[in-house]
């Protein structure tokens, strides 16, 4: 899973994100470059891997 290092939002990439077109089982590493956090906005590049 990733963190969002500005807002604290977690991505799952069991969960995708579908809001943004992104579906479950979506890789983070295959996000891409322009996704942003669906909460804050914050770049792909703000999220920091966190134990699962």
């Amino acid at each position: 899973m990733w963190m969002c290092r500005a807002c604290g939002e977690i991505y799952d990439p069991a969960q995708g994100d579908p809001d943004s077109g992104i579906p479950p089982g979506t890789a983070f590493e295959d996000l891409p470059e322009s996704w942003i956090c669906p909460v804050c906005g914050a770049r792909k590049a703000d999220f920091e891997k966190i134990d699962d």
